[in-house]
């Protein structure tokens, strides 16, 4: 194996050793089977293919100084992967399914794990798909889950720093009582021009209202949005958007410093009133908003009025990642150690 360098990781595609896969069939999940193919062998008529039968997850292992390894919050992306299968028809996999698959496909990968310290992590990606052939509309008899895993470095080239985001009105990622509340590719197929467009601009990222009256704030690109003021850590609520793991995590380490946590609807024209905001998710943890453009009312947002992260945004990050790296005591029981 060539060697890695661990600090100029981007944020894509690494082939690694092995991944690993059950197969749903006559009504049951099989065995855990390993795999070194990159490729699925798949009916031309898969309802993945053809239907968006189809959901994913994301989460990430780290290695701490004392050189273990750390899994963040895998039952959580075990529960939101089963809400996931009840809302497009597929066969649940159970917690400990998924946990062995997890726990699995790093130790067979150890050697990707990025080193303490190097700003890199080790990106797990399971995905299930419905295999079967099927040309009605209607859900597969067989299904793949499949775990694969790469070293990437940081979401965004800059790291944690401040980043401006627009407001763009010409298309929704999901919609109220749609699919945006589960973890499914069609969302992400639905988000790909808006963030073409947003780069096309010069900034990092798009920036949704609702899709209903486009009034409230919704979500940053793929990301979940939160911003603070008054001592207090405001979220949307909305029935289109994505649970975020992070932001869960986030909400009780604001409680735990003191802030307040609110979860509610957030009028674009509030953006005005944050002290600080982000966006946050697997990938980036947060990323701090610098400003958000709105053009279609020739408006702009100012959050971070020096251009640095604020000093709430920087406690959460530096907390959040103490935990993930076993730096600071898992008191939540949060972190999975892989033995």
């Amino acid at each position: 194996m060539k060697t890695i360098d661990w600090a100029n990781l981007s944020f894509g595609y690494m082939p690694t050793d092995y991944n690993v896969r059950y197969n749903y069939r006559n009504g049951s999940w099989g065995e855990l089977e390993i795999s070194s193919s990159e490729y699925i062998n798949m009916h031309m008529a898969a309802t993945c293919l053809h239907y968006g039968q189809e959901a994913f997850e994301g989460l990430k292992a780290f290695r701490g100084k004392d050189e273990k390894i750390r899994v963040f919050r895998l039952d959580e992306n075990a529960a939101r992967l089963q809400s996931t299968c009840r809302g497009i028809l597929m066969p649940e996999l159970s917690t400990e399914k998924f946990r062995d698959a997890i726990l699995k496909v790093i130790k067979l990968n150890e050697r990707f794990v990025p080193p303490y310290e190097s700003g890199a992590s080790l990106y797990i990606r399971p995905l299930l798909i419905g295999t079967g052939a099927q040309v009605g509309v209607h859900p597969a008899s067989e299904y793949m889950f499949i775990v694969f895993v790469t070293p990437v470095g940081p979401y965004f080239k800059g790291g944690f720093s401040t980043n401006p985001y627009v407001i763009i009105r010409q298309y929704d990622r999901s919609a109220p009582l749609g699919t945006g509340v589960y973890k499914v590719g069609g969302n992400y197929a639905a988000s790909l021009r808006a963030n073409k467009m947003a780069h096309d601009m010069g900034y990092s990222c798009e920036f949704y209202l609702d899709a209903k009256e486009k009034k409230y704030i919704d979500e940053c690109g793929a990301a979940n949005f939160f911003g603070i003021k008054n001592n207090t850590y405001v979220t949307p609520l909305s029935t289109s958007i994505l649970p975020s793991i992070t932001n869960k995590s986030l909400m009780t380490l604001a409680e735990e410093m003191g802030l307040t946590v609110e979860r509610r609807q957030i009028p674009e024209e509030e953006l005005d009133t944050f002290e600080e905001a982000g966006a946050c998710g697997t990938a980036a943890v947060i990323s701090p908003i610098q400003r958000i453009d709105d053009p279609e009312k020739n408006r702009s947002y100012i959050i971070s009025k020096d251009g640095k992260p604020g000093k709430i945004c920087t406690q959460l990050y530096n907390k959040l990642r103490a935990i993930q790296y076993g730096d600071e005591p898992d008191k939540y029981g949060w972190v999975t150690i892989v033995e």
